[in-house]
């Protein structure tokens, strides 16, 4: 059976991360890097070329892109150029991801080894969680939304797009009557302890979480 040709877009730490999450799957071949930063193009990393975005259309026109930048909206920016080009998107789990029959993956969502989704996730399109998370029940995230490693996050808590928890930090659990609800684009700090709903757009940290920058 032919392996599906995927590029990563963004050679950047990350990326380099997303390239070996994806050659860890007997399904998939890493053909490329794209990436818009010229003084990358025309290098290797870890011994995949990278290239921009309009040579990986001609080398690789069957190819399917997964984005490989943490940044949520950096991402979104990316994958609608990618989508743009003419490129399709892939979904990647891990095999040593642990998970119930019960949960909804959107298209391009990356999930990395080591994870913990229990039952009734729905997850939305490009949604990176990274290593050594885990997600309790009924939790609903939305697209372009990043856990960075090490994340707890409690059941019934419904994320917006766009939403970055940095490493560590824990949401700890709403109702079904009354979910813990994280606006678009918030970010939550390494370490935070998320304890209440957060407003759209605005940034927390601590123990408990609190506003340290309003929305801009």
């Amino acid at each position: 059976m032919q392996k599906k040709k995927i590029a990563v877009y963004g050679a950047s730490g990350f990326g380099r991360e997303v390239a070996w999450l994806i050659q860890s799957c007997n399904d998939y071949e890493v053909v490329c890097f794209i990436d818009d930063d010229t003084s990358k193009q025309g290098t290797f990393l870890n011994d995949i070329p990278v290239m921009s975005l309009e040579n990986a259309c001609k080398q690789f026109p069957g190819a399917f892109v997964v984005g490989g930048v943490g940044v949520p909206k950096t991402r979104q920016l990316l994958m609608e150029k990618a989508r743009a080009a003419g490129f399709g998107f892939e979904t990647i789990i891990h095999p040593k991801v642990e998970r119930s029959q019960w949960i909804e993956v959107g298209t391009g969502t990356v999930i990395c080894a080591g994870n913990i989704l229990t039952t009734n996730i729905t997850l939305g399109e490009h949604v990176q969680i990274n290593l050594d998370c885990t997600i309790g029940h009924d939790v609903v995230m939305g697209s372009y939304t990043t856990l960075a490693p090490g994340v707890h996050v409690s059941g019934c808590v419904h994320f917006g797009q766009r939403v970055y928890v940095g490493t560590g930090a824990v949401i700890i659990n709403g109702t079904q009557e009354n979910p813990i609800v994280i606006g678009d684009d918030v970010v939550i700090g390494a370490g935070a302890c998320v304890t209440k709903s957060i407003t759209a757009g605005l940034t927390v940290a601590g123990v408990p979480a609190k506003v340290i920058k309003s929305a801009d």
